[in-house]
Protein backbone atom coordinates (compact mmCIF):
# COMPACT_ATOMS: atom_id res chain seq x y z
CA UNK A 1 0.00 0.00 0.00
CA UNK A 2 2.95 2.38 0.80
CA UNK A 3 4.31 1.84 -2.39
CA UNK A 4 0.64 3.50 -4.40
CA UNK A 5 0.11 5.70 -1.39
CA UNK A 6 1.05 8.83 -4.30
CA UNK A 7 -1.30 7.14 -6.98
CA UNK A 8 -4.08 6.32 -4.35
CA UNK A 9 -3.87 10.37 -3.57
CA UNK A 10 -4.06 11.88 -6.90
CA UNK A 11 -6.83 9.27 -7.80
CA UNK A 12 -9.21 10.61 -5.42
CA UNK A 13 -8.28 13.99 -6.53
CA UNK A 14 -8.83 13.29 -9.78
CA UNK A 15 -12.40 11.95 -8.72
CA UNK A 16 -12.76 14.85 -6.52
CA UNK A 17 -12.10 17.34 -9.44
CA UNK A 18 -14.40 15.23 -11.79
CA UNK A 19 -17.67 15.55 -9.16
CA UNK A 20 -16.66 19.67 -8.58
CA UNK A 21 -15.99 19.88 -12.35
CA UNK A 22 -20.17 18.41 -12.76
CA UNK A 23 -21.32 20.86 -9.96
CA UNK A 24 -19.53 23.82 -11.80
CA UNK A 25 -20.99 22.24 -15.10
CA UNK A 26 -24.73 22.38 -13.21
CA UNK A 27 -23.90 25.73 -11.80
CA UNK A 28 -23.10 26.98 -14.98
CA UNK A 29 -26.48 25.99 -16.05
CA UNK A 30 -25.07 23.41 -18.99
CA UNK A 31 -27.60 20.68 -17.87
CA UNK A 32 -30.65 23.16 -18.27
CA UNK A 33 -31.15 26.28 -19.54
CA UNK A 34 -27.46 26.36 -21.92
CA UNK A 35 -27.86 22.76 -22.18
CA UNK A 36 -26.86 23.25 -25.88
CA UNK A 37 -23.57 24.22 -24.76
CA UNK A 38 -22.84 21.44 -22.55
CA UNK A 39 -21.12 19.11 -25.70
CA UNK A 40 -18.70 22.03 -26.57
CA UNK A 41 -18.07 22.97 -22.63
CA UNK A 42 -18.32 19.86 -21.48
CA UNK A 43 -14.72 18.53 -22.82
CA UNK A 44 -12.70 21.43 -21.33
CA UNK A 45 -12.80 18.51 -18.29
CA UNK A 46 -9.51 17.39 -20.17
CA UNK A 47 -7.78 20.83 -18.77
CA UNK A 48 -7.49 19.86 -15.49
CA UNK A 49 -7.83 16.18 -16.04
CA UNK A 50 -4.38 16.50 -17.58
CA UNK A 51 -2.88 18.30 -14.90
CA UNK A 52 -3.84 16.31 -12.47
CA UNK A 53 -1.71 13.86 -14.27
CA UNK A 54 1.48 15.70 -14.95
CA UNK A 55 1.20 16.45 -11.05
CA UNK A 56 0.66 12.90 -10.16
CA UNK A 57 3.83 12.11 -12.14
CA UNK A 58 6.04 14.69 -10.84
CA UNK A 59 4.77 14.21 -7.24
CA UNK A 60 5.99 10.33 -7.87
CA UNK A 61 9.67 11.06 -9.56
CA UNK A 62 10.17 13.71 -6.79
CA UNK A 63 8.79 12.01 -3.91
CA UNK A 64 9.33 8.04 -4.53
CA UNK A 65 12.25 8.16 -6.95
CA UNK A 66 14.20 10.41 -5.38
CA UNK A 67 13.83 12.96 -8.45
CA UNK A 68 14.67 10.70 -11.36
CA UNK A 69 11.92 8.12 -13.37
CA UNK A 70 11.96 6.40 -16.46
CA UNK A 71 8.78 6.32 -19.11
CA UNK A 72 7.96 2.83 -17.75
CA UNK A 73 8.04 4.14 -14.35
CA UNK A 74 5.73 7.06 -15.12
CA UNK A 75 3.60 4.89 -17.28
CA UNK A 76 2.98 1.93 -14.75
CA UNK A 77 2.65 4.87 -11.82
CA UNK A 78 -0.25 6.45 -14.22
CA UNK A 79 -2.11 2.99 -15.06
CA UNK A 80 -2.03 2.84 -11.44
CA UNK A 81 -4.04 5.85 -11.23
CA UNK A 82 -6.35 5.28 -13.97
CA UNK A 83 -7.29 1.79 -12.66
CA UNK A 84 -8.40 3.19 -9.35
CA UNK A 85 -10.23 5.90 -11.14
CA UNK A 86 -11.73 3.55 -13.22
CA UNK A 87 -12.78 1.42 -10.45
CA UNK A 88 -14.51 4.41 -8.57
CA UNK A 89 -16.01 5.62 -12.05
CA UNK A 90 -19.07 4.23 -11.34
CA UNK A 91 -19.73 5.36 -8.43
CA UNK A 92 -18.58 9.24 -9.13
CA UNK A 93 -21.32 8.65 -12.25
CA UNK A 94 -24.07 7.73 -9.87
CA UNK A 95 -23.50 10.38 -7.25
CA UNK A 96 -23.42 12.72 -10.24
CA UNK A 97 -26.31 11.69 -11.54
CA UNK A 98 -28.62 11.33 -8.44
CA UNK A 99 -26.83 13.35 -6.43
CA UNK A 100 -25.82 16.50 -8.35
CA UNK A 101 -27.63 16.44 -11.75
CA UNK A 102 -30.24 14.22 -11.46
CA UNK A 103 -32.42 16.79 -14.25
CA UNK A 104 -29.86 16.27 -16.35
CA UNK A 105 -31.06 13.06 -18.09
CA UNK A 106 -34.46 14.27 -18.62
CA UNK A 107 -33.59 17.34 -19.69
CA UNK A 108 -31.07 16.02 -22.63
CA UNK A 109 -33.47 13.70 -23.56
CA UNK A 110 -35.68 16.86 -24.46
CA UNK A 111 -33.43 18.76 -25.76
CA UNK A 112 -32.60 15.73 -28.40
CA UNK A 113 -36.20 15.43 -29.72
CA UNK A 114 -37.00 18.63 -29.74
CA UNK A 115 -33.77 19.79 -31.85
CA UNK A 116 -34.20 16.70 -34.34
CA UNK A 117 -31.40 15.36 -33.12
CA UNK A 118 -32.48 11.96 -31.40
CA UNK A 119 -36.13 10.25 -31.22
CA UNK A 120 -37.93 10.18 -28.04
CA UNK A 121 -36.99 6.59 -27.84
CA UNK A 122 -33.13 6.73 -29.04
CA UNK A 123 -33.21 9.69 -26.59
CA UNK A 124 -34.01 7.82 -23.73
CA UNK A 125 -31.73 4.84 -25.08
CA UNK A 126 -28.90 6.97 -24.68
CA UNK A 127 -29.03 9.55 -21.62
CA UNK A 128 -29.65 7.21 -18.94
CA UNK A 129 -27.74 6.41 -15.99
CA UNK A 130 -27.05 2.52 -17.34
CA UNK A 131 -25.74 3.45 -20.68
CA UNK A 132 -23.51 6.41 -18.58
CA UNK A 133 -22.05 4.22 -16.22
CA UNK A 134 -21.02 1.58 -18.95
CA UNK A 135 -19.33 4.72 -20.82
CA UNK A 136 -17.30 5.63 -17.98
CA UNK A 137 -16.56 1.88 -17.47
CA UNK A 138 -14.89 1.70 -21.36
CA UNK A 139 -13.93 5.51 -21.43
CA UNK A 140 -12.00 6.42 -18.28
CA UNK A 141 -9.47 3.42 -18.72
CA UNK A 142 -9.20 4.36 -22.39
CA UNK A 143 -8.51 8.19 -21.97
CA UNK A 144 -6.34 7.45 -18.90
CA UNK A 145 -4.09 5.33 -20.85
CA UNK A 146 -3.74 7.61 -23.64
CA UNK A 147 -3.04 10.79 -21.22
CA UNK A 148 -0.58 8.42 -19.54
CA UNK A 149 1.08 7.54 -22.66
CA UNK A 150 1.70 11.20 -23.33
CA UNK A 151 2.06 12.50 -19.65
CA UNK A 152 5.28 9.91 -19.34
CA UNK A 153 7.05 11.14 -21.75
CA UNK A 154 7.27 14.51 -20.13
CA UNK A 155 7.52 13.65 -16.72
CA UNK A 156 10.58 11.46 -17.20
CA UNK A 157 13.85 12.47 -15.95
CA UNK A 158 17.44 10.73 -16.26
CA UNK A 159 20.08 11.11 -13.02
CA UNK A 160 22.69 13.83 -14.62
CA UNK A 161 25.78 11.63 -14.47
Amino acid sequence: MKKIKIEIKWAIIFVVMTLIWMILEKLAGLHDEHIDKHPIYTNFIAIPAIAIYVFALLDKRKNFYKGEMTYKQGFITGLIITAIVTFLSPLTQYITSTVITPEYFPNMISYSVETGKLTQEAAKEYFNLKNYLLEVIIGTPIMGILTTAIVAIFTRKKSAG
